[in-house]
């Protein structure tokens, strides 16, 4: 048989955002994969159990006997079936398992015999893709130089990024706003997929040649996504620019984005409206608790009373006006006490002041 195409060009995979067939395990799929991955397994969980211990027990020989014994006939026909569905559907699709080895290779000369084409397989697999990607996130492999933005909460950081082409939205990646109510309903990526899928974005960033990579000031962790020691630390260690807004200015896109895109984020994932409006008040007022310590009994009471109030009149009414007054209330309180001792403890270099239109021309000019 002809020898089978391989291939450890990570950087095209990423820039061509090549379509990729994972046949680990659904449970190591889980943990971590790569972007643009569909698991398409050679053996499902219990059946990689099987043949682990009788790899421990009799060796790799008797293991890989029985691992062809166990998928053969129809369970063979059927993955196979899979993978070449996949092939077709995308020529360019490559495979990959952990280490590159039997598992990858196996399923790639399968699919050779099944259709007489070449899949190609990843050099190293997941492990060598990994590395590579986690070696993109290293400071010395980034070329730009880093501009942070910051400003108070709801003064639309995220809305300006996603007009800036030479930024990365690190918030958007972890799949969580970065603040006290900054869940969604659906699940943030594993630690893994959040690196991966920053590295990802921080390689396609790179091939454009920009002097600048622009990212939103950021805690260590955005939710439960913490961000790569050395890479958090490049892009703390950038110029500063600040993004100024109003109060009302800021209660307006705390409006729209927790109230009215959350809202109709829990509507989403729970068809009865009711039910899906309650469980938005909830989490809410769950948030809120959990910064009682720092905004205060008392204060975190008359907050929530606001909210129940507010959502009992939009209940009432279908009127969001009133969501407004908590809003106000939380900025207020809690949000710009705290910003305001984080700006005093910082050492960062603020190289401009401006409201959304102005840092949008500063940071267009700043990259000409």
């Amino acid at each position: 048989m002809k020898k089978l195409s391989i291939t450890n060009d990570f950087k095209s995979i990423v820039l061509d955002d090549i379509k990729l067939i994972d046949v680990r395990a659904p449970i190591e799929y889980e943990k971590g994969a790569m972007l643009n991955s569909i698991n398409l397994p050679i053996l499902s969980n219990e059946e990689r159990h099987i043949i682990g211990i009788c790899y421990k027990e009799k060796g790799n020989e008797e293991a890989t006997k029985l691992g062809y014994q166990i998928v053969s006939g129809k369970i063979k026909e059927n993955r196979v079936t899979s993978w070449v569905k996949c092939f077709e559907e995308d020529p360019n699709t490559m495979i990959y398992c952990f280490r590159g080895g039997s598992r990858s290779t196996i399923a790639q000369t399968w699919i050779y015999e099944a259709t007489g084409k070449d899949i190609v397989k990843l050099d190293g697999g997941y492990k060598a893709f990994r590395n590579y990607l986690i070696d993109s996130l290293e400071p010395e492999n980034i070329n730009s130089k880093p501009l942070v933005l910051t400003g108070y909460t709801g003064s639309g950081k995220t809305k300006v990024l996603n007009k800036l082409k030479n930024s990365i939205d690190l918030e958007g990646i972890a799949h969580h706003r970065g603040s006290t109510f900054g869940h969604y309903i659906t699940p943030q990526p594993t630690q893994i997929n959040f690196e991966n899928n920053l590295a990802y974005s921080i390689i396609k960033h790179g091939d454009k040649n920009y002097k600048h990579i622009i990212l939103e000031d950021e805690s260590k962790n955005i939710g439960k996504s913490f961000i790569p020691k050395n890479f958090y630390n490049y892009f703390q260690s950038g110029d500063v620019v600040f993004l100024t807004a109003t109060v009302e200015e800021r209660v307006e896109n705390i409006l729209e984005e927790y109230v009215i895109n959350g809202q109709r984020d829990h509507m989403k994932a729970i068809t009865e409206r009711e039910l899906a409006l309650e469980t938005w008040l909830n989490d809410m007022i769950a948030s809120m608790e959990r910064v009682k310590g720092k905004l205060g009994g008392d204060r975190t009471k008359v907050i929530i009373e606001e909210l129940k109030l507010a959502y009992n009149n939009q209940i009432a009414t279908n009127s969001i006006d009133r969501h407004r007054n908590w809003i106000e209330l939380f900025l207020t309180n809690y949000y710009d006490p705290m910003y305001r001792h984080s700006i005093e403890k910082s050492n960062g270099n603020v190289i401009f002041k401006g409201n959304s239109f102005e840092v949008l021309e500063f940071v267009e000019e700043l990259e000409r």
